[in-house]
């Protein structure tokens, strides 16, 4: 087959598998209003973080973590997207950050920095890490913020080790819990055969596929009128070609097949639900909109028109709305 015939049918895989149709987003610049100057580095007092490292999870996995601001604020820590990193997470970081807070976000298992992983690949083991993430940096009372396979991580992080004051409150934004695949028991997800897809994408030519998802339908540049924003296409194929293709390739199966009602289900703090109705990657109408049902404390606010990645495109509306619910 032509080479463009394969760059052709990955298309119709991420346009057709997991395009909803709705009205078109009007983007808007990706523009972060900082209220106050950002601090400097560490005193000598050692009441600063030090900025960055690694800590050894229990199979001696190297997780990477980025840790800003003053260890007496309130932590709040950013769970990325599939197959992203923390530095997908820029804006919000530098956002709170001048609003006083301390902001922690970490690369998952093979991906970014992190160690190129060939096991562990799952939802289980990725809270684990991250739990071995906060013990090291001694959070409390931290806020946790998740983005897609981020918000699954998220939940499943709060649901088994939140508890001893450790977590104050939640959001997941286009979060992929409660379950994205379709089952007999949830017969609105989306067919095994999108996920196969994505599989194929990536084994047959990742870098382009990297490509592809980012100029189309996560942020929504494949709508009508939509200006596409090249740097945020470059930057996001940065951080996928950063990890390990083993890894991003299993962590499909995570994002997709992971059911994560149960944990909805055991969180006790707030959680705000945010989601795009426009988003393509994650529909909202098996996402958000039953999750909201699930949960003890929960919240949902919808974005008429905006993408899976709205947190990018749209951060000004994202992070004054984050920061009302932090305050709240």
């Amino acid at each position: 087959m032509n080479p463009r015939d394969h760059r052709a049918s990955r298309r119709v895989v991420l346009t057709a598998g997991l395009g909803l149709p709705a009205t078109a987003a009007a983007l808007t610049s990706n523009g972060v209003t900082q209220a106050n100057p950002l601090p400097s580095g560490q005193t000598a007092s050692g009441t600063r973080t030090i900025g960055s490292g690694y800590v050894t999870a229990t199979d001696g996995v190297q997780i990477f973590y980025k840790d800003w601001g003053p260890k007496t604020a309130q932590p709040i820590v950013f769970h990325h997207g599939w197959p992203l990193s923390g530095d997908d997470w820029d804006s919000q970081m530098l956002f709170f950050l001048s609003q006083g807070f301390r902001v922690i976000a970490h690369d998952r298992r093979g991906h970014g920095r992190s160690t190129q992983t060939d096991i562990g690949n799952d939802m289980d083991t990725y809270a684990a890490d991250l739990a071995v993430v906060t013990a090291h940096l001694d959070l409390k009372n931290a806020i946790h913020v998740g983005h897609s396979t981020g918000g699954g991580e998220a939940a499943r992080y709060v649901a088994r080790y939140g508890g001893a004051g450790r977590v104050s409150k939640v959001v997941l934004i286009g979060a992929v819990p409660p379950i994205m695949l379709k089952t007999p028991t949830n017969p609105g997800g989306l067919p095994i055969e999108v996920f196969d897809g994505l599989r194929t994408a990536l084994a047959a030519d990742r870098s382009q596929f990297y490509r592809d998802l980012p100029s189309g339908p996560f942020y929504g540049f494949n709508r009508p009128g939509a200006q596409v924003s090249q740097a945020l296409v470059d930057n996001w194929w940065r951080q996928g070609m950063m990890g390990g293709a083993k890894a991003q390739y299993d962590c499909i199966a995570a994002f997709s097949a992971t059911d994560f009602t149960d944990d909805l289900k055991t969180i006790t703090a707030p959680v705000l639900l945010m989601h795009g109705d426009d988003d393509q990657i994650v529909p909202i109408a098996d996402a958000a909109l039953v999750g909201i049902k699930l949960l003890k404390k929960g919240a949902l606010k919808v974005y008429k028109g905006l993408p899976h990645g709205m947190a990018t495109t749209h951060a000004e509306i994202i992070n004054a709305d984050l920061l009302a619910f932090f305050k709240s």
